[in-house]
Protein backbone atom coordinates (compact mmCIF):
# COMPACT_ATOMS: atom_id res chain seq x y z
CA UNK A 1 0.00 0.00 0.00
CA UNK A 2 1.26 3.49 -0.88
CA UNK A 3 0.53 6.84 0.72
CA UNK A 4 0.55 9.97 -1.43
CA UNK A 5 0.97 13.49 -0.01
CA UNK A 6 0.16 16.52 -2.14
CA UNK A 7 1.87 19.89 -1.59
CA UNK A 8 0.87 23.02 -3.42
CA UNK A 9 3.76 25.15 -4.62
CA UNK A 10 3.65 28.44 -6.61
CA UNK A 11 6.75 27.52 -8.53
CA UNK A 12 6.00 23.92 -9.35
CA UNK A 13 2.26 23.72 -8.80
CA UNK A 14 1.03 20.63 -7.02
CA UNK A 15 3.76 18.17 -6.05
CA UNK A 16 3.31 14.52 -5.06
CA UNK A 17 5.18 12.59 -2.38
CA UNK A 18 4.69 8.85 -2.35
CA UNK A 19 5.54 6.80 0.79
CA UNK A 20 5.34 3.17 1.46
CA UNK A 21 3.46 2.01 4.51
CA UNK A 22 6.68 1.33 6.44
CA UNK A 23 8.08 4.76 5.62
CA UNK A 24 4.91 6.43 6.77
CA UNK A 25 4.89 4.54 10.08
CA UNK A 26 8.57 5.37 10.69
CA UNK A 27 8.01 9.04 10.02
CA UNK A 28 4.97 9.06 12.29
CA UNK A 29 6.80 7.29 15.13
CA UNK A 30 9.72 9.66 14.77
CA UNK A 31 7.42 12.64 15.03
CA UNK A 32 5.71 11.22 18.13
CA UNK A 33 8.84 10.12 20.04
CA UNK A 34 11.02 13.11 19.24
CA UNK A 35 9.52 15.40 21.98
CA UNK A 36 9.78 12.61 24.58
CA UNK A 37 13.39 11.92 23.62
CA UNK A 38 14.21 15.61 23.68
CA UNK A 39 12.67 15.97 27.15
CA UNK A 40 14.56 12.95 28.52
CA UNK A 41 17.86 14.18 27.13
CA UNK A 42 17.20 17.61 28.64
CA UNK A 43 16.37 16.06 32.04
CA UNK A 44 19.59 14.02 32.04
CA UNK A 45 21.62 17.06 31.05
CA UNK A 46 19.97 19.06 33.82
CA UNK A 47 20.79 16.28 36.30
CA UNK A 48 24.42 16.17 35.20
CA UNK A 49 24.71 19.99 35.47
CA UNK A 50 22.94 20.08 38.93
CA UNK A 51 25.27 17.64 40.73
CA UNK A 52 28.36 19.87 40.80
CA UNK A 53 26.19 22.82 41.90
CA UNK A 54 24.89 20.95 45.03
CA UNK A 55 28.40 19.84 45.94
CA UNK A 56 29.68 23.38 45.58
CA UNK A 57 26.95 24.67 47.89
CA UNK A 58 27.75 21.99 50.51
CA UNK A 59 31.46 22.82 50.41
CA UNK A 60 30.77 26.53 50.67
CA UNK A 61 28.50 25.90 53.67
CA UNK A 62 31.22 23.89 55.41
CA UNK A 63 33.71 26.69 54.76
CA UNK A 64 31.34 29.18 56.35
CA UNK A 65 30.88 26.93 59.39
CA UNK A 66 34.64 26.52 59.77
CA UNK A 67 35.15 30.28 59.52
CA UNK A 68 32.44 30.84 62.15
CA UNK A 69 34.10 28.30 64.49
CA UNK A 70 37.44 30.04 64.01
CA UNK A 71 35.87 33.37 64.99
CA UNK A 72 34.18 31.74 68.00
CA UNK A 73 37.45 30.13 69.08
CA UNK A 74 39.28 33.47 68.87
CA UNK A 75 36.52 35.17 70.90
CA UNK A 76 36.54 32.38 73.49
CA UNK A 77 40.29 32.66 73.86
CA UNK A 78 39.96 36.42 74.23
CA UNK A 79 37.30 36.09 76.96
CA UNK A 80 39.36 33.44 78.76
CA UNK A 81 42.38 35.74 78.69
CA UNK A 82 40.32 38.61 80.07
CA UNK A 83 39.07 36.39 82.91
CA UNK A 84 42.61 35.22 83.58
CA UNK A 85 43.81 38.81 83.76
CA UNK A 86 40.91 39.73 86.06
CA UNK A 87 41.82 36.82 88.33
CA UNK A 88 45.42 38.00 88.39
CA UNK A 89 44.31 41.49 89.40
CA UNK A 90 42.05 40.03 92.11
CA UNK A 91 44.93 38.03 93.57
CA UNK A 92 47.01 41.19 93.62
CA UNK A 93 44.28 43.04 95.50
CA UNK A 94 43.97 40.23 98.03
CA UNK A 95 47.73 40.20 98.53
CA UNK A 96 47.62 43.94 99.18
CA UNK A 97 44.83 43.40 101.73
CA UNK A 98 46.90 40.68 103.39
CA UNK A 99 49.81 43.11 103.64
CA UNK A 100 47.50 45.59 105.37
CA UNK A 101 46.33 42.88 107.79
CA UNK A 102 49.95 41.97 108.51
CA UNK A 103 50.81 45.59 109.28
CA UNK A 104 47.73 46.00 111.45
CA UNK A 105 48.42 42.77 113.34
CA UNK A 106 52.02 43.78 113.95
CA UNK A 107 50.88 47.20 115.18
CA UNK A 108 48.33 45.68 117.57
CA UNK A 109 50.89 43.19 118.87
CA UNK A 110 53.32 46.05 119.49
CA UNK A 111 50.73 48.20 121.28
CA UNK A 112 49.69 45.20 123.38
CA UNK A 113 53.36 44.59 124.22
CA UNK A 114 53.17 41.04 122.95
CA UNK A 115 56.40 39.19 122.25
CA UNK A 116 57.24 39.96 118.62
CA UNK A 117 58.90 36.55 118.21
CA UNK A 118 55.61 34.93 119.17
CA UNK A 119 53.57 36.88 116.62
CA UNK A 120 55.51 37.43 113.41
CA UNK A 121 53.24 39.46 111.14
CA UNK A 122 55.92 39.87 108.50
CA UNK A 123 54.86 42.01 105.56
CA UNK A 124 54.45 40.29 102.22
CA UNK A 125 55.85 42.12 99.17
CA UNK A 126 53.22 44.10 97.29
CA UNK A 127 52.21 42.85 93.87
CA UNK A 128 49.95 44.24 91.13
CA UNK A 129 47.98 42.95 88.18
CA UNK A 130 47.82 44.12 84.55
CA UNK A 131 45.03 46.56 83.74
CA UNK A 132 44.97 45.55 80.08
CA UNK A 133 46.22 42.78 77.84
CA UNK A 134 49.65 43.50 76.36
CA UNK A 135 50.06 41.97 72.91
CA UNK A 136 52.93 39.51 72.81
CA UNK A 137 53.42 39.53 76.59
CA UNK A 138 53.68 36.22 78.43
CA UNK A 139 50.48 35.78 80.43
CA UNK A 140 50.24 33.73 83.64
CA UNK A 141 48.97 30.21 83.21
CA UNK A 142 45.97 28.82 85.09
CA UNK A 143 48.29 26.41 86.89
CA UNK A 144 50.38 29.30 88.23
CA UNK A 145 47.26 31.14 89.35
CA UNK A 146 45.77 28.14 91.15
CA UNK A 147 49.10 27.54 92.89
CA UNK A 148 49.16 31.21 93.86
CA UNK A 149 45.64 30.93 95.24
CA UNK A 150 46.58 27.86 97.29
CA UNK A 151 49.62 29.66 98.72
CA UNK A 152 47.51 32.72 99.44
CA UNK A 153 44.83 30.64 101.21
CA UNK A 154 47.49 28.98 103.36
CA UNK A 155 48.93 32.38 104.27
CA UNK A 156 45.48 33.71 105.16
CA UNK A 157 44.83 30.69 107.39
CA UNK A 158 48.13 31.31 109.15
CA UNK A 159 47.29 34.99 109.70
CA UNK A 160 43.79 34.11 110.95
CA UNK A 161 45.30 31.63 113.41
CA UNK A 162 47.80 34.21 114.67
CA UNK A 163 45.07 36.83 115.05
CA UNK A 164 42.92 34.38 117.02
CA UNK A 165 45.80 33.70 119.39
CA UNK A 166 46.54 37.42 119.64
CA UNK A 167 42.88 38.08 120.43
CA UNK A 168 42.97 35.42 123.17
CA UNK A 169 46.14 36.97 124.63
CA UNK A 170 44.59 40.45 124.57
CA UNK A 171 41.39 39.16 126.14
CA UNK A 172 43.43 37.44 128.82
CA UNK A 173 45.30 40.69 129.43
CA UNK A 174 42.00 42.57 129.52
CA UNK A 175 40.50 40.05 131.95
CA UNK A 176 43.55 40.33 134.18
CA UNK A 177 43.26 44.13 134.06
CA UNK A 178 39.53 43.92 134.82
CA UNK A 179 40.10 41.49 137.69
CA UNK A 180 42.76 43.74 139.23
CA UNK A 181 41.03 45.33 142.21
CA UNK A 182 41.64 49.06 142.50
CA UNK A 183 39.89 52.37 143.10
CA UNK A 184 36.91 53.44 145.17
CA UNK A 185 33.45 51.78 145.13
CA UNK A 186 31.81 55.16 144.44
CA UNK A 187 31.94 57.77 141.69
CA UNK A 188 31.34 60.73 143.99
CA UNK A 189 31.73 61.07 147.76
CA UNK A 190 34.35 60.94 150.49
CA UNK A 191 35.97 58.52 152.92
CA UNK A 192 34.07 58.64 156.22
CA UNK A 193 35.75 55.79 158.11
CA UNK A 194 38.91 53.68 157.76
CA UNK A 195 39.86 50.04 158.37
CA UNK A 196 40.81 49.03 161.93
CA UNK A 197 39.86 49.97 165.50
CA UNK A 198 37.53 52.96 165.88
CA UNK A 199 34.93 54.44 168.23
CA UNK A 200 31.58 52.83 167.55
CA UNK A 201 29.16 55.44 166.06
CA UNK A 202 26.28 54.20 168.24
CA UNK A 203 27.81 53.71 171.71
CA UNK A 204 31.29 55.27 171.36
CA UNK A 205 33.24 52.25 172.61
CA UNK A 206 36.35 51.01 170.69
CA UNK A 207 35.30 48.39 168.14
CA UNK A 208 36.83 46.68 165.17
CA UNK A 209 35.88 48.00 161.74
CA UNK A 210 36.67 45.44 159.02
CA UNK A 211 36.33 47.77 156.04
CA UNK A 212 36.21 51.35 154.81
CA UNK A 213 33.16 53.62 154.64
CA UNK A 214 32.50 55.99 151.71
CA UNK A 215 29.77 58.56 152.31
CA UNK A 216 27.70 60.34 149.68
CA UNK A 217 24.18 61.24 148.60
CA UNK A 218 21.27 58.85 148.91
CA UNK A 219 20.83 56.97 145.63
CA UNK A 220 24.36 57.67 144.33
CA UNK A 221 25.99 54.99 142.16
CA UNK A 222 27.87 52.13 143.80
CA UNK A 223 30.41 50.55 141.43
CA UNK A 224 32.59 47.45 141.36
CA UNK A 225 36.31 47.77 141.97
CA UNK A 226 37.10 44.73 139.83
CA UNK A 227 35.47 42.26 137.43
CA UNK A 228 33.97 39.12 138.90
CA UNK A 229 30.89 37.03 139.65
CA UNK A 230 28.13 38.06 142.06
CA UNK A 231 27.87 35.50 144.90
CA UNK A 232 25.43 37.40 147.14
CA UNK A 233 22.77 39.99 146.38
CA UNK A 234 20.21 40.32 149.18
CA UNK A 235 19.72 41.53 152.77
CA UNK A 236 22.25 40.31 155.36
CA UNK A 237 21.87 41.13 159.09
CA UNK A 238 23.64 44.38 160.00
CA UNK A 239 24.81 44.94 156.39
CA UNK A 240 21.33 45.76 155.09
CA UNK A 241 21.05 45.41 151.29
CA UNK A 242 24.34 43.60 150.62
CA UNK A 243 26.39 42.52 147.56
CA UNK A 244 29.39 40.20 147.49
CA UNK A 245 31.57 39.63 144.40
CA UNK A 246 34.16 36.91 143.85
CA UNK A 247 37.16 37.96 141.71
CA UNK A 248 38.97 34.64 141.66
CA UNK A 249 42.23 33.61 143.30
CA UNK A 250 40.53 33.92 146.72
CA UNK A 251 39.76 37.65 146.35
CA UNK A 252 36.29 38.94 147.38
CA UNK A 253 34.79 42.42 147.71
CA UNK A 254 31.67 43.45 149.67
CA UNK A 255 29.31 46.44 149.32
CA UNK A 256 26.81 47.10 152.15
CA UNK A 257 23.95 49.43 153.28
CA UNK A 258 22.59 49.90 149.74
CA UNK A 259 19.12 51.29 149.06
CA UNK A 260 18.72 49.28 145.82
CA UNK A 261 20.47 46.23 144.33
CA UNK A 262 20.94 46.17 140.53
CA UNK A 263 22.58 42.74 140.05
CA UNK A 264 21.68 39.17 140.92
CA UNK A 265 23.60 36.13 142.09
CA UNK A 266 25.48 34.58 139.16
CA UNK A 267 25.82 37.81 137.19
CA UNK A 268 29.22 38.51 135.65
CA UNK A 269 30.14 42.14 136.28
CA UNK A 270 32.83 44.34 134.80
CA UNK A 271 35.12 46.70 136.60
CA UNK A 272 33.42 50.07 137.21
CA UNK A 273 29.92 48.67 136.59
CA UNK A 274 27.09 50.20 138.62
CA UNK A 275 25.77 47.40 140.85
CA UNK A 276 23.70 49.27 143.47
CA UNK A 277 22.42 52.60 144.76
CA UNK A 278 23.83 54.13 147.93
CA UNK A 279 21.61 53.94 151.02
CA UNK A 280 21.57 53.63 154.80
CA UNK A 281 19.94 50.26 155.43
CA UNK A 282 21.12 47.98 158.22
CA UNK A 283 23.32 49.28 161.06
CA UNK A 284 24.06 52.72 159.62
CA UNK A 285 23.90 56.39 160.63
CA UNK A 286 23.53 57.81 157.11
CA UNK A 287 23.96 57.17 153.36
CA UNK A 288 27.28 55.46 152.73
CA UNK A 289 28.90 52.30 151.32
CA UNK A 290 30.61 49.93 153.72
CA UNK A 291 33.37 48.42 151.53
CA UNK A 292 35.26 45.25 152.51
CA UNK A 293 38.03 43.30 150.80
CA UNK A 294 38.81 39.67 151.73
CA UNK A 295 41.56 37.24 150.78
CA UNK A 296 40.61 33.58 151.31
CA UNK A 297 37.86 34.66 153.72
CA UNK A 298 40.01 37.02 155.85
CA UNK A 299 39.52 40.77 155.76
CA UNK A 300 42.31 42.98 154.42
CA UNK A 301 42.87 46.70 154.62
CA UNK A 302 41.23 48.04 151.41
CA UNK A 303 43.18 51.30 151.55
CA UNK A 304 46.16 50.18 149.47
CA UNK A 305 43.79 48.79 146.83
CA UNK A 306 41.71 51.98 146.88
CA UNK A 307 44.83 54.05 146.20
CA UNK A 308 46.18 51.57 143.63
CA UNK A 309 46.76 52.85 140.12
Amino acid sequence: MKITLLKKSKAHGIRKFNFTEFQAVFILMTILTLPVLTGWVGYKMAQSSEQPTVASVAIATMHRQIDAEKIRAVETKKQAQLQLNALTVKIGMLQAELTRINAFGQRVATLAKVNKDEFDFSESPGIGGPSEVIVGAIQPSSTDLFQGLDDFAAELNDRAYQLEILEAVLQNKEIKAEKRISGRPIKKGWTSSFYGTRADPFHGKPTWHGGMDFAGKEGADVITTGAGVVTWSAKRSNYGQFIEISHGEGMTTRYAHNSELLVSVGDVVRKGQVIAKMGSEGRSTGPHVHYELLKNGKTMNPERFVNRR
